[in-house]
C-alpha cells in the first residue's frame, strides 16, 4: 500500500510538472522573444535562447513614455473602480436569490439566466450607450458598457451564497434580532470571500484586457486610451507604415527598417500582462482565509 502510494504521489507529481511547464514556457518565450535582435528574431525564429540581445523593443515603448504611464494610470482605475463596482452590484443582487423564502425567487433567476443567452446584439448596445446614454468620449464609456454586471457572476456567487453557509446561521442571526443588511455586512461579506475574491478576479482581468469598448466609445479623447487600446494602436500604427513602406520616403523607409517591429509585438504584450503577473499571486492568501472563516465551529 506505501509503495502504490509513492508511486500514485510520484506520477501526481510528474504531471503536475508537465501542467507547470505549459504554462511558464510560453511566458518565458515571449520574454526572450522581446530581448531578441530584431534580425536575429527575423532569421532564426522564436527561441529560447536567443544568439543576441536588444532592448530595442522596450525603448520604442518607452519613447511614449508619458502616454504609457498614464494608460497605466487609467487602467489602474478603470480596473479598480469597474471592479469594485461589479462584486458589489453582483454579491447585492445575488443574496436575496439565495435565500429560500423570497417570493418570485425562480422567476428572477430565470430572468438573469436568460440574458446570458440571448441580448441585443452589437448595434443595439451601441446605439443605447453612445446616442441616449451618451458614455463616447467619457470614462463611463469604458467603466458601463459589458463588464459592468454579469449573470454569470450573480449565479455563481448566488449558488455559493445558498450552498456553502449553512441556512442556519442565518437563522441564529435573525433569531438575535439581526436585520438582512445587518446579515449581509456581518456574516454573508466574510463568509463568502472566496468567492467573491474569485469573481473580483474574473472581473479585474476583464476589465484590464479590455480593449473593444475603448475601440467603441473613445475616439476623439485619446487620453482616455487604456494601456490595452494605447498598445493596440502602436501596433496598428507599425503594421500600417509596413504596409505602406513602398509610398515612404527613403529616410522614413531607413527609419522604419530600425523599429524592431516583431519584438515590440512580444515587448507589447508583456508590458500589458505583467502587472497581472504580479498582483495575481498577491491573492492567493484570501482564498485560504475565506475557506478559514467559512468554517462551521462547533
Amino acid at each position: 500500500m506505501v509503495n502504490r502510494n509513492k508511486g500514485y504521489q510520484i506520477a501526481i507529481n510528474i504531471v503536475m510538472m508537465i501542467v507547470v511547464c505549459m504554462v511558464v514556457l510560453p511566458f518565458l518565450l515571449l520574454i526572450m522573444s522581446s530581448i531578441t535582435d530584431e534580425n536575429v528574431l527575423l532569421a532564426k525564429g522564436y527561441t529560447f535562447f536567443p544568439e543576441k540581445f536588444s532592448l530595442g523593443a522596450y525603448e520604442y515603448i518607452l519613447k511614449s513614455g508619458e502616454k504609457i504611464f498614464r494608460a497605466y494610470g487609467m487602467t489602474i482605475l478603470i480596473t479598480v473602480i469597474g471592479t469594485l463596482i461589479n462584486v458589489g452590484m453582483s454579491a447585492l443582487f445575488s443574496y436575496p436569490l439565495a435565500l429560500k423564502n423570497l417570493p418570485g425567487r425562480r422567476v428572477i433567476t430565470f430572468f438573469v439566466f436568460f440574458t446570458m443567452l440571448f441580448n441585443g446584439g452589437l448595434v443595439p448596445s451601441y446605439i443605447m450607450w453612445s446616442t441616449y446614454l451618451g458614455v463616447k468620449d467619457t470614462v463611463f464609456g469604458l467603466l458601463l458598457p459589458n463588464l459592468l454586471l454579469s449573470s454569470m457572476n450573480i449565479l455563481l456567487i448566488r449558488t455559493y451564497f445558498s450552498t456553502s453557509i449553512p441556512d442556519t446561521l442565518y437563522e441564529a442571526a435573525q433569531i438575535d434580532g439581526a436585520g438582512q443588511l445587518r446579515i449581509f455586512r456581518s456574516i454573508v461579506l466574510p463568509l463568502g470571500k472566496p468567492i467573491l475574491v474569485t469573481i473580483g478576479t474574473f472581473s479585474g482581468l476583464a476589465y484590464w484586457n479590455d480593449w473593444t469598448n475603448g475601440l467603441y466609445y473613445i475616439n476623439k479623447n485619446t487620453e482616455l486610451y487604456t494601456i490595452q487600446n494605447l498598445l493596440n494602436k502602436m501596433v496598428s500604427d507599425l503594421q500600417f507604415l509596413a504596409q505602406n513602406a513602398t509610398n515612404l520616403s527613403s529616410s522614413a523607409t531607413a527609419e522604419l527598417s530600425k523599429v524592431p517591429s516583431t519584438g515590440v509585438q512580444m515587448a507589447i504584450a508583456f508590458v500589458a500582462i505583467l502587472p497581472i503577473i504580479i498582483v495575481f499571486p498577491l491573492l492567493q492568501k484570501y482564498y485560504s482565509k475565506g475557506i478559514a472563516l467559512g468554517a462551521v465551529k462547533g
